[in-house]
């Protein structure tokens, strides 16, 4: 850990308080490490997506991480949902993990916020806050803080009933009036009140900034940030935004500097941070169940079904004679090995649940695809039915899909008809439970296309002319702003001409990155042994589907797996092709007829003519496949 320094910063949004935040997390660990910081939390609005990220990066940082959430309290019951005005609608909290517990209960009332309470934004209430404070602390927030807007409404009986409701509820002083500096007139009427508040009720104070931006000259791009929130432009006198630009990341000098009449406010930061010792166990694997019968275990059940499986694979490649291939001590040798490395990283339930859900599909008639990737490299895939190309044949290699000597999850891609899809889905959650099995959320970012468009939007430009911009972006996967100027010489040179268009580049720069919006994964799938509470926090997606907070590598950190299920409209066709093929013939047509040496097919590759081929379509596989001519 670095040097102590005499003041941490408990109230901060990072990037993940979406179209709020601008703090980029390596940018801020950096400063943070400028400043001596020895601790720093994590408040983001209403979620906890950034919390494994920020844990990981605090720690390599040596910064110890407190993760927190500025919840928003119901003034009712989260279930209430009249419609008052979004300011009525929530009180803002904030709330600090001080260890695994506090830690477990900010998941089960983040989650709660989303899948019970969500009205504007997603909502806990005073309810879930007795129920799950154990663990946690928290501060009264800031001006939009229900005891702040008690102060403001003059209301002195309720405001002291509500305090004291606090700290009774997060007793053994986990409860703290939140104070700040940051020159707005109704904030040192508040400041006077709370120690007014904290002498008369024996609460202690606590000093912050609400952190939004990493230094004050970001507060222009953070008003550009709030008006791409809120639709709105910058010349809109009406538009949402900060009174002052003190939300940034103030050193702790400043922070000792504003706060030299209140000196315990800053103290008792270092007596939070010092209470606050969370400590994650990440890479611990947590497999769904899966039921065995009676009698077996998932590795002998595993060797069953796989040995059996092979069986009839090997029956039917002798019957379409190609005894070529099929010497069977090569096939169970080989099943062997594979069975022994599986067994011995742990993973016979990993193959038995995709086995199922595979099958379940195939016996229902949903289309799946013959297997992708490395995946396609097991016999026991093969055998189990989950791929259909046999690897022996082909000469694929297991060592690319599992290897001991590189630990790491099994990951197999099942391809499945787009229309059967949620079906394969709905079976899962069905077996596995529907607290057991979610969706997986991932982060749109502003790309440099549509950071131009949207920041173009926001300075009121003409369309035409941001338009003009956006398309002399070269067309390069991930290309960056800095790296388009670098390669488009008109780009740089419109930049050096016209201030408009520097100003509009410089702060696109500035947002570049950053998460603009929340949306479900295409394919993943995480399946739990235990509700998914347990062990990562919730969130509803688009269509209502239940997602988790933390994106696809932080799942995968918690220990949870992820399974892919994609929806190809490509299948469907086949499928479709297939029916009207068959349409009224006693003999029925199967893909497993087609030749895998078909000239006609090759003629059609070689001209690169793959429209509508996946991964074969784009220009450079074309040309790729011209010069090949593959037989």
């Amino acid at each position: 850990m670095i040097q102590h320094s005499d003041f941490v910063h408990l109230h901060l949004h990072t990037e993940y308080s979406l179209l709020d935040g601008a703090m980029r997390l390596n940018d801020l660990f950096a400063t943070a490490r400028e400043y001596k910081m020895h601790a720093m939390a994590m408040t983001d609005h209403g979620n906890m997506f950034g919390a494994i990220e920020f844990y990981t990066k605090a720690y390599k940082s040596g910064i110890k991480p407190i993760i927190g959430c500025e919840v928003y309290v119901a003034p009712g019951s989260r279930f209430e949902k009249e419609s008052k005005s979004i300011s009525d609608a929530s009180y803002h909290l904030t709330l600090l993990a001080k260890n695994v517990k506090g830690y477990k209960n900010l998941i089960k009332l983040t989650s709660a916020g989303y899948l019970e309470g969500f009205y504007y934004r997603p909502r806990v209430d005073k309810e879930l806050l007795e129920k799950y404070n154990e663990g946690l602390i928290a501060l009264s927030g800031c001006l939009h803080g229900e005891i702040p807007r008690l102060i403001e409404r003059d209301e002195e009986k309720k405001t002291l009933e509500v305090a004291t409701w606090y700290r009774d509820i997060f007793d053994d002083r986990r409860f703290f009036l939140e104070m700040q500096h940051n020159k707005i007139g109704l904030q040192k009427t508040v400041n006077q009140k709370l120690v007014e508040i904290g002498k008369k009720l024996n609460i202690p104070a606590v000093a912050t900034n609400d952190c939004h931006y990493l230094k004050r000259e970001d507060s222009y791009a953070h008003e550009v940030l709030l008006c791409i929130q809120t639709g709105k432009v910058l010349n809109d006198p009406n538009r949402m935004k900060f009174a002052t630009e003190e939300f940034y990341f103030k050193s702790p000098e400043e922070m000792k500097a504003l706060f030299s009449w209140c000196p315990d406010a800053l103290t008792n930061t270092i007596e939070i941070a010092e209470k606050c010792n969370l400590e994650l166990k990440l890479d611990e694997l947590h497999l769904p169940d899966f039921t065995v019968p009676d009698g077996e275990n998932l590795d002998s059940y595993l060797e069953k079904i796989a040995r059996e499986g092979l069986k009839d694979r090997l029956a039917t490649i002798e019957s379409e004679g190609e005894q070529k291939h099929s010497v069977p001590e090569k096939y169970f040798k080989r099943l062997e090995e594979e069975l022994s490395i599986i067994k011995s990283m742990g993973f016979s339930g990993y193959f038995l649940i995709v086995s199922d859900f595979v099958n379940y599909a195939k016996n229902r008639n949903i289309p799946v695809g013959p297997g992708r990737g490395s995946a396609a490299g097991s016999l026991v895939a093969y055998s189990l039915k989950i791929t259909d190309i046999d690897p022996l044949r082909y000469d694929l290699l297991f060592e690319r899909f599992l290897n001991p000597g590189r630990i790491s999850m099994p990951d197999i891609d099942i391809d499945f008809c787009v229309d059967g899809r949620d079906e394969v889905i709905e079976y899962v959650t069905n077996k596995y439970g529907k607290e057991n099995v979610a969706q997986i959320i991932t982060f749109g970012r502003m790309q440099a296309k549509g950071v131009i468009r949207d920041v173009g939007r926001v300075l009121d430009m003409p369309y035409k002319e941001v338009d003009r911009i956006a398309k002399l972006i070269p067309n390069t996967l991930n290309i960056s702003l800095e790296g388009a100027l670098k390669q488009e010489p008109r780009l740089k040179e419109l930049e050096k001409k016209d201030e408009n268009i520097r100003n509009l580049l410089s702060l696109a720069t500035s947002l570049e990155g950053l998460p603009r919006h929340a949306s479900t994964h295409a394919a993943g799938i995480v399946i739990s042994n235990k509700p998914l509470v347990e062990y990562l926090p919730l969130y509803k997606g688009q269509n209502d589907e239940v997602v988790t907070q933390f994106a696809m590598n932080e799942v995968g950190r918690t220990g949870l797996i992820k399974f892919d299920f994609l929806g190809l409209k490509t299948l469907t066709l086949i499928e479709n092709t297939l029916r009207l093929i068959n349409e009224g013939k006693d003999q029925k047509f199967d893909l497993g007829d087609i030749r895998l040496d078909d000239e006609k097919t090759y003629k059609l590759l070689g001209a690169g003519d793959t429209s509508g081929v996946f991964q074969l379509e784009s220009s450079g596989m074309r040309d790729l496949l011209i010069k090949l001519k593959p037989e």
